[in-house]
């Protein structure tokens, strides 16, 4: 029995052996996956941070589109708006051009000089209330009335010339 208790005990000792192997590698995979559910947690933390920071940047994305939106609707609206005046100006100009051409043909015709109306050279600068709008609306009419151009007339380059330099002195 000794023989049998001996293998027993030997038995007992190898079980007891291969237990304590057991459980030490159970416990090292036990730490190994605590480390990695932690490694995960911070992962996902690191993602929540991330999708914030991804939502806020979108929210100042989309808030910025939309002043940029509402800046360009405003600057259309102020382009159509300032076309409008450009083309009542230039029914305005065309109108001014065509009483002249009468008023020359008139002359030529007649071979009689008809006074031209006086002030009729402020109807180039309706509208005009600076000095800088002064300056931009008569270079504007000498592009189109000076006597080199096709439609170019030197009579109402002077009337522009008289007005000009009247208003010029008032801005001053």
């Amino acid at each position: 029995m000794s023989r049998l208790a001996a293998k027993s005990n030997h038995t007992k000792v190898v079980f007891q052996q291969w237990r304590f192997k057991q459980e030490i590698k159970l416990e090292h995979q036990k730490q190994e996956l605590q480390e990695e559910k932690r490694e995960l947690e911070r992962a996902r933390r690191a993602f929540e941070r991330e999708k914030k920071e991804y939502t806020l940047w979108q929210k100042s994305e989309d808030g910025r589109l939309q002043s940029e939106n509402k800046l360009f609707q405003m600057k259309w609206k102020i382009l159509e708006e300032e076309l409008k005046k450009l083309a009542d100006e230039k029914q305005q100009v065309e109108k001014q051009r065509n009483f002249y051409r009468y008023v020359e043909e008139h002359e030529k015709k007649n071979q009689i000089p008809i006074a031209k109306c006086e002030g009729m050279g402020e109807m180039f600068f309706v509208g005009v209330g600076s000095e800088p709008a002064l300056k931009r609306r008569y270079k504007d009419l000498i592009k189109i009335y000076h006597p080199d151009n096709l439609d170019g007339d030197t009579g109402t380059i002077q009337e522009i010339n008289r007005e000009y330099d009247r208003l010029k002195a008032i801005y001053q």
